[in-house]
């Protein structure tokens, strides 16, 4: 027989999300900004962190698992430095400044990696998961995760940034994963 202790610990277990995959309808739609700040909230907050690390992930928005809302979290350290650790609650992107080319991945486009075009470095003004406003900053590797993130509470995936061939190109080889079982869900 369980002990009370094993069962609220079992209560208390964050539940990882799946993530959702390209083309799922949820990636394309425009989020609705977050009005309650609670204990619910910072609980997802804590499984989006959660279901992040187990897809090995940096970044993770809230339409990835289904919830659209403008919520996303970040840890460009991946665990090594818990100040790292990033929630952007509804935000905004305030500035933007130089222009980055690096390769990108996505948990919703498993397997798929393209040189997007950034900024270089944004400035950006969202809330915590108390609903206190603060501005942030970040360059190369967390500009570009930030602004791949907030894209994703606009409805946009890194492969729309990409030239038209190359965009087909993609399509096609998810197409043909697909066809094979092997585009499915982390």
């Amino acid at each position: 027989m369980a002990t009370t202790a094993t069962m609220m610990a079992a209560k208390d277990a964050l539940k990882i999300h799946e993530i959702v995959l390209y083309p799922d309808p949820v990636l394309a739609k425009m989020c609705e900004p977050v009005t309650v700040f609670d204990a619910a909230l910072r609980r997802l907050v804590a499984e989006m962190f959660e279901s992040m690390y187990v897809g090995q992930g940096i970044g993770l928005a809230a339409p990835q698992i289904a919830i659209t809302k403008r919520l996303t979290v970040i840890d460009v350290s991946f665990k090594k430095d818990p100040k790292d650790k990033l929630v952007l609650i509804n935000p905004e992107i305030v500035e933007t400044r130089g222009r980055q080319v690096e390769e990108e991945g996505c948990l919703s486009l498993p397997d798929i990696r393209e040189k997007v075009k950034r900024a270089a470095w944004v400035k950006v003004k969202a809330q915590n998961e108390h609903g206190e406003w603060f501005e942030v900053e970040g360059e190369e590797l967390l500009a570009r995760a930030m602004l791949h993130e907030i894209d994703h509470l606009n409805g946009v995936l890194f492969i729309d940034l990409i030239s038209r061939l190359k965009r087909e190109l993609v399509l096609r080889k998810i197409r043909k994963m697909q066809k094979n079982g092997e585009w499915t869900a982390l």
